[in-house]
């Protein structure tokens, strides 16, 4: 195992953690970044496996960028969403702990699309972690298989191929607004809290947007979660089905009352409702409805959300 010392000050290898990730390019073990607490405003690109950055303060140990979807690329070409990313994850066995991401770009009614990780590798964990952001806060990769826009994908993920990825999201805090939690991973979020920013909008935000493949077992599963918002009652919704296979399951979470009585939408998509399989079971809080929800959704029996525990869902290595 290779370990590495970033800090700020100079006290360390480092003083930045790209040069930090660059130097361990040709190394085939475990690298292990260390990272001293302080702001680092760099925009990453960690594309090789077994790459583990622990912080030493999740408060004050940030990594933070503003690129944003709108933002002028080259030749009068929007940057999107997938280039506006602060840190992209592209290798397998990730792990990150007690650090901040941010995309500080701002309200996406301004900015459009801000990603702040990009996460394409297969069992990545994050544990103890902030995501901060507006809209698209988090993309659990792969793309799906085909854009809707032409340009729609341009990005680091755009040519690669779209393997399966699985994704363990432990004691994190995720915040954002419109679909800040997206993308085709087999991710579960376990005691995490979930906070959607108050855009003061009749329709505030929707958590997930899953564009889960068809055949794939699970899509988001979220465990004993905790969700969390200052906007008004009954104005945000629990997900909205990027791609119409989306899944998404919510199991033993509490709902702030912003979250809306029907709980998901369908984006506009009256054949998704066929196919998505959006689920809850033994939710509680105002903004738990079991009788109130959409038909096209499910509230699951015992024997049904058993299913979803985290040992059935990700690999047993993953969760040690």
């Amino acid at each position: 195992m290779k370990k590495i010392i970033v800090a700020k000050d100079g006290s360390g290898d480092y003083t930045k953690i790209q040069e930090a990730i660059d130097s361990t390019r040709d190394y085939k073990g475990k690298v292990e970044i260390h990272l001293k607490q302080g702001i680092y405003k760099e925009k990453l690109f960690i594309e090789q496996s077994n790459v583990e950055i622990i912080g030493e303060n999740k408060t004050n140990t940030i990594i933070t960028n503003d690129d944003y979807g709108k933002k002028e690329w080259s030749n009068n070409e929007k940057m999107g969403t997938f280039r506006s990313y602060t840190v992209f994850i592209g290798g397998d066995d990730f792990k990150a702990k007690n650090i901040t991401f941010e995309n500080s770009s701002g309200c996406g009614r301004i900015v459009g699309q801000a990603v702040a990780v990009y996460a394409n590798g297969d069992r990545c964990v994050f544990e103890g972690c902030y995501f901060l952001g507006s809209q698209d806060t988090l993309f659990t990769g792969p793309l799906p298989l085909k854009e809707k826009i032409q340009g729609g994908f341009k990005g680091p993920g755009e040519h690669l191929e779209r393997k399966p990825t699985r994704q363990l999201y432990k004691d994190c805090y995720i915040k954002g607004d419109i679909d800040f939690i997206f993308g085709s991973a087999q991710a579960v979020f376990y005691n995490c809290e979930i906070e959607s920013v108050d855009r003061q909008m009749k329709e505030n935000g929707y958590i997930t947007a899953p564009s889960t493949p068809e055949g794939q077992e699970y899509g988001y599963v979220f465990i004993e979660c905790k969700l969390t918002s200052t906007a008004q009652a009954e104005t945000v919704y629990l997900g909205r089905p990027w791609r119409n296979h989306a899944k998404a399951a919510f199991i033993n979470c509490w709902l702030g009352a912003h979250i809306h009585r029907l709980g998901w939408h369908d984006w506009d998509k009256e054949d998704a409702r066929k196919t998505v399989a959006f689920v809850e079971y033994n939710n509680k809080g105002p903004g738990a409805n079991d009788n109130a929800r959409a038909t096209w959704s499910k509230i699951l029996t015992e024997d049904e959300a058993n299913e979803y525990q985290i040992e059935k869902t990700l690999p047993v290595e993953m969760l040690r």
